[in-house]
């Protein structure tokens, strides 16, 4: 029992110390983390603080050397990203020297790195005055409402709002007269398109027709390749042809039985004259005939 109280005893006191020494630890862990925050704090604090010197002199600059002051507003980003007063400063230079796009892309940057309602206000209140030099009316609209909802009272926001509307609708409109000429320039261009089409059917239709034409007349073509009508014209020429010309009319004869009758009668006379020499031969006497 002894032993055993000793034995209980000196674990009761060795388990104090040990709770003892991790306390201790995690007092000495908690100071340790804390001065590096205090630390790194102090450092952070000296990067910002660098980064605003190199913004302020930029700003002297600004309206005396715009290469000289965009350098020290480079400096001012490159020593602390986050500082807002460098981007949108930056973006001011660029705005002013008639870079917009670098100051549109400066002021959005801003936007991002904006945590009070009046560095969002300004941040895209300079967005929208960028894009309105773009000709970006729609896109500036949008902006200007932005900035508006960060602050409803500043008038200047709102009266670069409504200029932005009137830009936005001018343009709208001016899209919509552009999309219906080039409607209209492609019905005109697809009636020309038929109006081809329609007239290189006409025209192989009258081919067409010229050679069914064609084709007609080399039927009437002969074997000769002479055509009909000349054929029919030589016909006429023809003795065969003469002869079907020559057929007398209903009570009329025709040459050619006149010259026949003509020789029957010659022959006819002359078998007479033979029969009257025969007899004048023998002495018989001859009755005259009657004239006709």
């Amino acid at each position: 029992m002894i032993m055993s109280d000793k034995n209980s005893l000196l674990f009761s006191i060795n388990h104090r110390n040990f709770e003892d020494f991790f306390e201790m630890k995690n007092v000495l862990t908690l100071i340790l983390i804390l001065s590096i925050s205090f630390a790194y704090a102090q450092d952070k604090d000296k990067a910002l603080q660098k980064s605003n010197d190199f913004v302020y002199e930029g700003n002297v600059l600004a309206n005396k050397d715009f290469i000289a002051s965009e350098k020290e507003y480079r400096k001012a980003l490159s020593k602390k990203p986050s500082n807002i007063n460098g981007a949108y400063n930056l973006g001011n230079a660029y705005y002013e020297k008639g870079n917009y796009d670098e100051a549109l892309l400066r002021h959005i940057e801003a936007s991002k790195l904006a945590v009070t309602k009046e560095e969002k206000h300004k941040a895209f209140h300079n967005i929208g005055n960028a894009l309105m030099q773009q000709k970006m009316c729609k896109e500036a609209v949008e902006a200007f409402k932005n900035a508006l909802r960060s602050n409803p009272k500043d008038e200047e926001t709102r009266y670069n709002l409504v200029v932005a509307k009137e830009c936005a609708k001018e343009q709208q409109n001016n899209e919509d007269k552009n999309k219906d000429k080039e409607d209209e320039d492609k019905k005109d261009e697809d009636k020309d398109d038929q109006d081809k089409k329609d007239d290189e059917n006409k025209k192989d239709d009258k081919k067409d027709e010229g050679d069914e034409d064609k084709k007609k007349d080399d039927d009437k073509e002969d074997e000769d390749g002479k055509p009909k009508d000349e054929k029919d014209d030589k016909k006429e020429g023809d003795p065969k042809n003469k002869k079907e010309q020559q057929q007398p009319q209903p009570g009329k004869l025709s040459p050619q039985q006149v010259k026949n009758l003509l020789e029957a009668m010659s022959n006819e006379e002359k078998k007479v004259q033979e029969k009257i020499n025969a007899k004048k031969a023998k002495g018989e006497k001859t009755k005259a005939e009657k004239d006709w």
